[in-house]
């Protein structure tokens, strides 16, 4: 399975919202998949019917996290998300924020990481307008990609050390 394009995502989901369906957004660079990764985002699925995620092409990771990222390419990345049961379809943007991919895909529900305020999400404005509802999810404290890099890369953490 591969990665709609944002055309056939935009045909897929309006399709699925005329069929009464409860279309849930998320999105994230999701460089190494971890627990925390995996809690939050069946959280997200279970808030509706379709749980879409926008992923961060390459070139906007990097501008977002810094040389060397991402990890991993976009098309693996999004293969791993879509390996994941409670993820049904992955669409990649090249913007360091959502928010024309929110505009152009008008989701029911936005959602983000407790680690948001709601009124700051990118997105929130045009879901709310839409009727939609925007919520946060707990964030899930021990795991982080950038501190898994650093363990890996040598930088002396251990065990539980990996949380932001």
């Amino acid at each position: 399975m591969e990665a709609l394009s944002i055309t056939e995502a935009k045909a897929k989901l309006a399709e699925l919202k005329a069929a009464g369906s409860k279309i849930v957004f998320t999105n994230g660079c999701f460089d190494i998949i971890h627990e925390g990764h995996k809690t939050y985002l069946s959280g997200a699925k279970a808030l509706g019917d379709f749980l879409i995620i926008g992923l961060n092409s390459d070139a906007s990771v990097t501008k977002l996290k810094g040389p060397g990222r991402p990890v991993n390419g976009e098309a693996l990345r999004a293969s791993n998300l879509l390996r994941l049961s409670y993820v049904d379809a992955v669409t990649i943007f090249s913007e360091e924020t959502p928010k024309s991919l929110i505009d152009e895909l008008r989701p029911n529900i936005l959602v983000k990481g407790g680690d948001y305020n709601t009124d700051d999400i990118v997105g929130a404005d045009r879901v709310r307008a839409d009727g939609g509802e925007v919520v946060t999810l707990p964030f899930v404290s021990g795991f982080s990609t950038t501190k898994i890099i650093e363990k890996q890369a040598g930088k002396g953490l251990t065990g539980e050390e990996v949380s932001d």
